[in-house]
């Protein structure tokens, strides 16, 4: 069993929870209210914005040439075809992005999260921490591949983590994640375990967040 194989299997609950959410869910079937789609689309922008950030960091921490290239590219995806996406949904939605948004609480804490990891950790605890918004997201896609919302935003948002191009991304980073592993003593391995659990966690606070039109508190 590889190293991310042991990773996906101590995150079955969490993820299974995620694959099940009736955000998710309501996607899938298209009944999901635009009202809850539109909070999760601001905050995934911001969201984005940080894993980018973070991917670049990844980049700079790596000693060989091609990982160095390749993480730049992930970055650079994020960017160009993600935000690209976002625009469209904005558009969509009738969305006029601010400068001045504040993200909901677990957006927050899920993007401190990632950014605590990336100024302090190594490589492979970067890595460890980001996969699972790859590998979660492919998964979704596969699992709804199929399904038919019948919603011009809901369609296409199944369809991009469907994508065989999104999957050979994910593939590239579990590869990377296991090399990184072999290579790791057992104090740094587990680090990297506590990083993917507590990004897989995040994951599922993320859809609640939307779900429920998470905030903050008034004054904060």
């Amino acid at each position: 069993m590889t190293f991310t194989d042991q990773l996906r299997q101590a995150a079955d609950d969490l993820w299974k929870k995620s694959l099940t959410h009736p955000f998710v869910i309501e996607i899938a079937d298209g009944s999901l209210p635009t009202q809850k789609f539109s909070h999760y689309v601001q905050n995934d922008s911001y969201y984005l914005s940080v894993f980018a950030r973070v991917q670049s960091r990844a980049a700079s921490k790596a000693r060989d040439m091609h990982t160095i290239a390749r993480l730049a590219v992930h970055a650079q995806s994020t960017v160009e075809a993600e935000h690209l996406l976002h625009k469209t949904f904005f558009n969509l939605l009738d969305i006029t992005p601010s400068p001045s948004f504040i993200p909901a609480p677990a957006a927050y804490e899920y993007t401190t999260h990632l950014l605590s990891i990336s100024a302090d950790g190594t490589l492979g605890e970067i890595i460890a921490a980001i996969l699972p918004c790859y590998w979660l997201y492919w998964e979704i896609g596969e699992k709804y591949r199929y399904s038919q919302p019948n919603h011009p935003i809901y369609d296409q948002w199944i369809a991009t983590y469907g994508d065989e191009w999104y999957g050979k991304l994910v593939d590239e980073q579990i590869y990377l994640l296991d090399q990184l592993a072999e290579q790791a003593s057992e104090e740094q391995q587990h680090r990297m375990k506590q990083h993917f659990m507590r990004s897989s966690y995040y994951e599922l606070r993320f859809w609640d967040m939307a779900y429920h039109l998470e905030g903050w508190p008034q004054g904060m």
